[in-house]
């Protein structure tokens, strides 16, 4: 406990430091990832073009980021991508995709910027990690989620990619996980003690026994009820910088919120994040002043049931992403140096005799 207790001292005075600093300018490289393919429900590749309609690329203008906007990238769509295993879905669609996606996110993160990746499902991970990874190999992995997303092709039951980018991403279970068609340039590039997970609630049998074999650390939605959004982000960060700073990339699917906050998302769970632990999550990663790259996926607008829910989600989106890069609940502010004075010494005394 002493350790503890230390370690929250010392980051809370890092947290402190990045206040202070929070008024420096990010270089921010934005891509747009359009991508739907590591799942069956249409609507998910709108991602991209709905956060811009919400103001993403303003928002952060107005944080004062230096803002690269990269566009949306151009993903080939592969002709007779045929079931892997007679259950993995498109396959040879997906490992292209995050091909592609690795690419730009390694040239936005060697160029000196912090890369915003919004898609897309959440299959993308395995591109924006990966690009990640080639600059930055020692990173950390904050993973926003009701999901593990850690199953591997042999062990899923949807057959759906958006559900395992971990399980090939991940050192340790690369003797499970089979060779996919498209998925040849991808190498393993964390470890387990480079993950952390936060906000899971749904988690399938396969994957529980890979988060408890391969000593994971996660904090299910229990735990944040148990322990306090705090003490969740405390543990976070004396896993992953308690020996050594180093950059975080903050892969974040919206529906970690509960479906009540982000309705327009493909597998909503009851029991999510509530908007204040959503960002008490983005700001203290900002105050670490370690972030290297944010995912923020699944924003889905034709699941929303009216534009109500559509607006409310991609606004839900947006408000993580800028609080990342230092928009904060006590404000926003540009940099306010002193007051002003009155114009001469007896200024007050005038006004006093005219209202007299």
């Amino acid at each position: 406990m002493a350790l503890r207790g230390g370690f929250a001292r010392l980051f809370r005075r890092r947290a402190d430091a990045g206040l202070r600093l929070s008024r420096r300018a990010h270089s921010v490289a934005l891509v747009g990832a359009p991508f739907s393919r590591g799942q069956k429900r249409r609507g998910v590749d709108h991602g991209p073009a709905t956060l811009r309609a919400a103001g993403l690329v303003e928002r952060l203008a107005g944080l004062g980021c230096q803002l690269y906007d990269f566009g949306d990238l151009n993903f080939t769509q592969v002709p007779n991508d045929e079931l892997y295993n007679n259950l993995i879905y498109y396959p040879r669609s997906v490992g292209l995709a995050s091909q592609v996606l690795a690419d730009a996110v390694s040239r936005a993160v060697a160029a000196g910027h912090s890369c915003v990746t919004i898609g897309g499902d959440h299959s993308l991970a395995l591109g924006s990690v990966s690009g990640h990874a080639r600059q930055c190999p020692h990173l950390g992995v904050i993973w926003v989620d009701a999901h593990a997303d850690i199953n591997t092709p042999l062990t899923t039951q949807s057959g759906n990619l958006h559900g395992q980018p971990l399980s090939f991403l991940l050192r340790e279970l690369q003797d499970k996980v089979p060779q996919l068609p498209g998925f040849s340039w991808l190498k393993p590039c964390l470890s387990a003690s480079d993950i952390v997970y936060i906000g899971l609630r749904d988690v399938d049998p396969a994957e529980y026994y890979i988060l408890k074999n391969y000593d994971i650390q996660y904090f299910s939605m229990r735990d944040v009820d148990r322990l306090g959004i705090q003490k969740v982000m405390e543990r976070t960060f004396e896993q992953l910088m308690g020996r050594r700073q180093r950059p975080i990339h903050l892969s974040f699917d919206i529906d970690a919120f509960d479906p009540s906050l982000a309705p327009a998302t493909g597998t909503p769970v009851l029991g999510g994040l509530t908007y204040r632990e959503g960002m008490y999550i983005a700001e203290e990663i900002h105050n670490t002043g370690m972030l290297s790259a944010v995912d923020m996926v699944e924003v889905n607008p034709l699941l929303g049931a009216s534009q109500e829910e559509v607006n409310a989600t991609a606004s839900l989106a947006v408000d993580v992403i800028a609080t990342c890069f230092g928009q904060t609940r006590e404000g926003a502010h540009t940099a306010f140096d002193e007051l002003p004075t009155p114009s001469s010494p007896d200024e007050s005394d005038s006004e006093q005799q005219v209202r007299i």
